[in-house]
């Protein structure tokens, strides 16, 4: 894995639409447009993709962990459909007062990734909608970059939020963020 090219996004709010009571099911898990032909894109460009998600809703007890398997399944095959493909699924199963070490903006998930590939993370673009998101990339070295859809759509037009660590690239999209990304790639020799 070492020599591929990585790219860790977040789920809710950046491949598909978020629900403030959280998307519990697979007939509510909806993709936005254009975010399964953006990793597919991704994929055919030669990244590897990998997703990041704090899903707190296992630890309230919203859900189990066969509905986010079944969110999972209906996410691959959609992505299949057009091309596409997420190499695995890292989560954080806790609620926010369990004071775990792999929920956002803890940076937990994104060391297992690391380990997981034994890939230095450094420069490794990771995309979320939330500030959260960005924190817990940029601890590791990730590149952090912010889609303007999901948590974030508010900030359209706006200046982003202090918080949001300084070499933050902000993207209208996902799709816009595979355009910037794919337009940075160097044409191999």
């Amino acid at each position: 894995m070492s020599t591929h090219k990585l790219v860790i996004l977040d789920r809710d709010g950046t491949i598909n639409h978020d629900s403030a009571e959280y998307v519990k099911s697979a007939e509510e898990w909806e993709p936005m447009p254009g975010s399964l032909e953006a990793i597919a894109r991704l994929n055919h460009a030669g990244w590897h993709v990998v997703v990041a998600s704090n899903q707190s809703g296992l630890g309230r007890g919203l859900f189990e962990v066969s509905d986010l398997n079944e969110i999972h399944a209906k996410m691959h095959r959609m992505l299949a459909a057009v091309g596409g493909r997420i190499d695995a699924i890292f989560f954080c199963p806790h609620a926010p007062g369990e004071a775990c070490r792999c929920r956002k903006p803890e940076s937990g998930l994104f060391e297992q990734i690391g380990e997981r590939y034994g890939y230095a993370l450094s420069g490794v673009p990771a995309v979320g909608d939330s500030v959260r998101d960005l924190i817990a990339a940029s601890a590791v070295g990730c590149q952090p970059h912010l889609v303007l859809t999901g948590k974030s759509a508010g900030y359209r037009g706006r200046a982003l939020p202090e918080t949001v660590p300084a070499h933050t690239v902000a993207h209208d999209d996902l799709s816009a963020f595979v355009d910037y990304l794919l337009d940075r790639e160097t044409v191999p020799a």
